[in-house]
């Protein structure tokens, strides 16, 4: 029941450069002044006692509650999840600022490990929640409104029934948490710790990544190059960590009995596994007409008989190299979401003037980008690494979507305010393509309009294929190692497997590119999270065509279903806009959007 927030960074964000203006950073004084501020001491004491203070009140009692007792019982549950997770989310915004500071680190594992061992003692209330009959918990629901609210929570939890291990042993699971978190660490530290020299300039990953979007070719042939030689070296602990993370998911799945790797995931993301595999086979069977297609466009724009990987995001020929400073980006961001609904604005205008987002690219700060929820009494908080390109003003309104609707989200508390990833990313990408419509109306040349077409389909691509190729990465990653140890080259070949797939003819592959599984934070941090964005892209492309079409009350209804955070199921806030994603058509109504797009730039070639 405890959940303690951790963000994980989007998979499409940008990779320093000069005359970006003024960038903000963060001021995390709102969850502590500090990680000696006494009021950090007096919430880890007080969550010690509290902690032990429910396990005596509830222990083995659970069933005998009135209604009135499980919902106080509830309540003091839900309390301490905000305050280990305000802790949690305070140390570890801290430790991404700067991941090579072994200080914030130290400070964000010995919060960790004090919060493991408080919470232990709670690891009953989900198991005796699972106990009860159903007959009898819908009794208790239909008696007291208020605890009613908590129902979706109840059914989530209650999924988890069939797979629930004795208590003895989910308390050992539980304990054994740390040591994930130490393979995740090890990751982190290992990433932001990489350097990388392309024509004579050290720079981290994030800078080296970001070379891979220049005008420049040759420069671009070198960051791929160094990326590829640098992973080279690292590839033996980047596979250990994979190995080990995926055998140890392997023996909890085992225990659990749960029939797939994936099933966790959907579990988690509350969604049935058929609309995951409805959504999957959509995108493989459209990469021929998204993909490869455009690929083959974009082959001909820079005039190559055939794409190196470091062409995949070059920018085009023609393309505007300027650099978007950030007033520039606030500005565009703030007039898209104001033009859709001025609320919007209001909730958008915060994250800009009171320290809620941290912009700069610094070294040893966490690469990508995250918006991270913290708790719901406090705020959330954005991270880019910002660079001034068009894709990072993309980014800006990616990850400002998220803010926004874990904002409208808080007032659900802390159990009903998070959303399942499936449905997380739904204003994220809303905000993307308001941004990205606003620029699109106010081209001045069909050039202009070219450009930023190729962009939005690029984004797409990256946003729905690449994500489908990597969640089947990641199925056969896990499938493989629960036949044996994986080689760093068993793993390489599971990676090309699926590039050539869903990228096209178009391309041939460096020797080196097998390695580039390694830096994806996702497949470590939270296996399966990925087909979410590839989810979110879909569900938003057939949202915004109704809204596109002029359906009447839109925007109160979106409203609506950003502020039930995570109080309903997909069905229940697709609903009112007449949208279901359990229909197969669904995917298909969302992917014409992005086939529509390139027919137009097909159309301009003419």
């Amino acid at each position: 029941m405890l959940n303690l927030p951790f963000p994980v960074r989007d998979a499409n964000a940008a990779g320093g450069t000069d005359n970006l203006g003024n960038l903000p950073e963060w001021d995390l004084s709102d969850l502590y002044t500090g990680e000696d501020a006494p009021e950090l001491a007096r919430d880890l004491n007080w969550l010690e006692g509290e902690c032990a203070s429910f396990a005596a009140d509830y222990e083995g009692k659970l069933g005998d509650l009135d209604a009135a007792g499980l919902l106080t019982c509830v309540q003091r549950n839900e309390k301490i999840s905000a305050v280990a997770g305000r802790v949690m989310s305070f140390a570890g915004l801290r430790y991404y600022q700067l991941t090579t500071d072994a200080d914030r680190a130290k400070f964000m594992s010995d919060c960790q490990e004090k919060i493991t061992i408080f919470t232990t003692p709670l690891v009953f209330f989900t198991l005796e929640l699972n106990r009860l009959e159903d007959e009898h918990l819908a009794a208790l629901l239909e008696q007291n409104p208020d605890l009613a609210r908590y129902a979706p929570v109840f059914r989530r939890i209650r999924a988890m029934k069939p797979y629930q291990l004795s208590d003895e042993l989910e308390k050992f699971m539980h304990d054994l948490g740390v040591v994930g978190d130490a393979w995740e660490r090890l990751f982190d530290e290992t990433i932001a710790g990489l350097s990388f020299t392309v024509d004579g300039e050290e720079l981290n990953i994030e800078g080296t990544l970001n070379l891979l979007t220049e005008q420049d070719r040759a420069k671009r042939e070198a960051a791929s190059r160094e990326l590829a030689r640098v992973f080279g070296e690292n590839i033996k602990t980047f596979a250990r960590v994979h190995n080990t993370q995926s055998k140890e998911k392997e023996i909890v799945d085992r225990w659990r009995g749960m029939p797939t790797a994936q099933t966790g995931r959907h579990l988690s993301n509350d969604v049935e596994p058929e609309v995951v595999e409805a959504l999957r086979e959509a995108v493989v069977a459209a990469y021929p007409k998204l993909s490869h297609r455009y690929y083959e466009l974009k082959r001909k724009w820079l005039g190559l008989d055939v794409m190196q990987v470091w062409d995949r995001n070059a920018p085009l020929p023609m393309e505007d190299t300027r650099i978007v400073n950030w007033a520039q980006a606030e500005k565009t961001v703030m007039d898209a979401y104001e033009a859709f609904d001025p609320r919007m604005g209001e909730l958008a205008a915060p994250f800009f003037s009171k320290g809620w987002i941290d912009a700069a690219v610094k070294p040893g700060k966490a690469p990508g980008a995250f918006a991270h929820p913290t708790v719901t009494e406090v705020h959330p908080y954005v991270m880019l690494n910002y660079l001034g390109k068009p894709r990072d003003v993309m980014t800006l309104a990616h990850e400002l979507g998220h803010g926004v609707h874990q904002v409208l989200a808080a007032d659900q508390g802390e159990m009903l305010s998070s959303t399942p990833l499936t449905l997380a990313e739904t204003a994220s990408v809303f905000g993307e393509m308001l941004t990205f419509r606003k620029m699109l109306d106010a081209a001045e040349s069909p050039e202009q309009r070219k450009i930023l077409l190729a962009g939005k389909v690029e984004d797409m691509i990256n946003t729905v294929i690449r994500q489908i190729a990597f969640y089947d990465f990641e199925c056969k990653l896990h499938a493989a190692r629960r036949e044996g140890e994986l080689t760093p080259d068993d793993i390489n070949a599971l990676w090309m497997s699926v590039q050539a797939e869903s990228l096209g003819p178009a391309f041939e592959f460096m020797e080196g590119y097998e390695t580039f599984w390694a830096y994806i934070p996702h497949f470590v941090h939270s296996p399966f999270y990925v087909y979410a964005y590839a989810f979110g892209d879909g569900l938003v492309n057939a949202l915004y065509s109704v809204y596109a079409d002029g359906a009447e009350g839109f925007e109160e209804k979106y409203f609506d279903m950003l502020k039930a955070g995570g109080s309903k199921h997909h069905k229940e806030l697709l609903a009112p806009f007449g949208l279901d994603a359990s229909d197969p058509k669904f995917w298909d109504k969302g992917l014409s959007m992005i086939s529509d797009m390139i027919d137009e730039l097909e159309a301009m070639e003419g």
